[in-house]
């Protein structure tokens, strides 16, 4: 899958209000819940005209899309979140995985559940979590190896995450997923 510095340089290009990492959460929250939530629906999401204008950029965004949804539905947990590379500053980092986290929990309202920190079980729970983690920052008292290791534990404990909301979300997406059939 293209790099966070790829998709943001696309973003970008396209004049996209949506940094990567909170494009990348819409579109895996939206994909937890929408019986159908089709690339175009998450162009309408995240760029300006709702399609990109370049068809590099259209081909970027359509990779980012049809590897995010097959991740989902895998059983091999192959999905990861679009985060910057770790070269980057750890406080640049942990902004990102906040702003995914923003816009999972926007994608996962803004589709059938109105309220997706009132969902039951596992999966509430993990909404809740997510939605502290929107608010997560970096200690300047701790060491970098400390805070290195604790956003290593947050990003595992958000992908995992996702990927319980997905299964335990099941019944409202219907028998039928993303992936059944051609994607667009």
């Amino acid at each position: 899958m293209a790099s966070y510095a790829e998709i943001q340089r696309v973003l970008i290009e396209e004049r996209s209000l949506s940094e990567p990492a909170e494009a990348h959460g819409t579109l895996a929250g939206s994909l937890c819940t929408a019986v159908t939530y089709r690339f175009e629906d998450w162009l309408l999401e995240i760029l300006p005209e709702g399609r990109a204008q370049a068809a590099a950029a259209a081909a970027a965004l359509r990779e980012v899309y049809a590897r995010t949804a097959q991740a989902l539905v895998g059983v091999d947990a192959t999905f990861d979140l679009l985060l910057p590379e770790d070269e980057q500053p750890i406080d640049a980092r942990a902004a990102a995985l906040a702003q995914w986290c923003q816009g999972f929990l926007y994608g996962l309202g803004s589709r059938v559940i109105q309220d997706a920190s009132g969902l039951p079980g596992d999966a509430g729970e993990v909404v809740r979590d997510l939605t502290e983690i929107t608010r997560v920052g970096i200690d300047d008292g701790d060491s970098l190896e400390s805070n290195e290791s604790a956003f290593t534990e947050l990003v595992e404990f958000v992908r995992v995450g996702v990927q319980l909301v997905f299964a335990e979300l099941e019944p409202v997406r219907g028998h039928s997923t993303v992936v059944d059939g051609p994607l667009h």
